[in-house]
């Protein structure tokens, strides 16, 4: 086959994220500089070190048959309506089950039932342990409920790699369409966190905001009062087809995979490794046979973190420059952990089709160690082609280029 008919395009976004049940409500939310963003008012939270979260509003169980809602763990669901939503949006292209792929990351998986089922362990003894719990919990249910949805049997995969889970599924599923081994891949990612267990292991570890604003004010990525980020939930889903293949059906295409870079820190569990975060995007840069003067912006992973957005403003700054257009739009979602990167790359393919870049909700104080163009608000952005990034913790490192049609 040809290079061009190996290209990767994207012909299908889901999301459902605190912002929007759905892409478009989403999106919408993000432009207009909307947060998902609240104070969690639930018993089970009264008693922890931080009560602010972004979560999903949406009523999940009317938006799915009784068995599936009963069959599966929260992170399940969210994965299985925003696939849903980025297959119908595709058009459901018709392909030979065996060259049908499914690739959906998540850094905690079925944590949520993990929890569930060891309190009902607990108080009710082993008899009150749900029968779906080991399909529950496990990591690759998400991908797992997906391929039986669909039909596809070329392969139903899940890496785990923490925040970067959705863009390393991303990277993997364009791979595998380069390869020559699919035509189409369902790939994103998820993750349904919002639990007392994530939140007090992250507060302990001093990576949450702990501020008393409201809490639309809290998650302020690059701003200089910026103390920790907020966790929320969410699943971001792509429908990543050969190129040739999709123009053959005539399908929309909403931009292209045109480059990925996928590599490990070797350096902390925990802390990243700067010179790393530019390796990787200029790789992803070098994969797309473009320069950092070819990019129009940067999505930054920028969860609201001290050091963290610091270390990937220079890295930013190395490989791009100071001026280009820098947004994240964690300030208004909250970090989604595994979803997180797939979210990034839906937001932008969504800047190029539409030439709009969501702002930075909170970025009113510059940072003096930050010396980039932060977008504050949603902004005219012709770009062509544009950088997505995605870190997590063992040093997952992944960064994304995608170009519009």
């Amino acid at each position: 086959m040809s290079e061009k008919s190996l290209g990767v395009v994207v012909t299908g976004m889901g999301a459902v994220t605190p912002a929007g049940s759905t892409l478009p409500q989403t999106w919408a939310a993000l432009l207009e500089g909307r947060s998902g963003i609240a104070r969690l008012k639930q018993p089970w939270a009264q008693g922890l070190p931080v009560r602010v979260a972004g979560s999903v509003s949406a009523d999940l169980g009317a938006l799915l048959s009784t068995r599936e809602y009963r069959r599966m763990d929260r992170s399940g669901h969210l994965a299985l309506i925003a696939a849903r939503e980025a297959w119908a949006q595709a058009g459901h292209p018709g392909t030979d089950p065996e060259r049908f792929a499914v690739v959906v990351g998540s850094g905690y998986g079925g944590l949520g039932t993990v929890l569930d089922q060891t309190r009902a362990l607990d108080t009710g003894g082993p008899r009150r342990v749900s029968p779906h719990t080991l399909t529950q919990i496990m990591s690759n249910g998400p991908a797992a409920w997906i391929s039986i949805d669909v039909g596809a049997r070329g392969g139903a995969r899940t890496p785990v790699s923490a925040c970067a889970s959705g863009a390393e599924a991303i990277a993997q599923g364009a791979e595998m369409i380069r390869a020559g081994a699919a035509d189409v891949v369902i790939a994103g990612g998820v993750d349904a966190c919002v639990n007392g267990l994530t939140i007090s292991g992250f507060a302990q570890i001093r990576a949450l905001s702990t501020s008393s604003r409201p809490a639309h004010e809290i998650s302020r990525p690059f701003d200089r009062d910026r103390d920790g980020f907020v966790i929320a939930e969410g699943a971001g889903i792509l429908v990543l087809e050969r190129e040739d293949f999709a123009r053959a059906r005539h399908a929309e295409i909403f931009g292209r995979i045109a480059g990925a870079a996928v590599t490990s820190d070797a350096h902390d569990i925990v802390a990243a490794d700067p010179t790393m975060q530019r390796r990787v995007m200029q790789k992803a840069l070098d994969a797309a046979s473009l320069s950092g003067t070819d990019v129009g912006f940067v999505h930054a992973h920028a969860t609201s973190t001290p050091l963290g957005d610091r270390l990937e403003a220079g890295a930013i700054a190395a490989v791009a420059g100071e001026m280009l257009p820098v947004t994240s739009t964690k300030s208004m979602t909250g970090h989604m952990l595994g979803a997180a990167g797939a979210i990034g790359a839906i937001v932008t393919l969504q800047t190029l089709r539409t030439g709009q870049l969501p702002g930075t909700l909170n970025y009113e104080h510059p940072d003096p160690a930050i010396g980039l163009n932060i977008t504050q608000r949603s902004s005219t952005c012709p770009a062509t082609a544009a950088i997505t990034n995605a870190f997590g913790f063992g040093g997952h490192s992944v960064s994304l280029v995608i170009t519009a049609t």
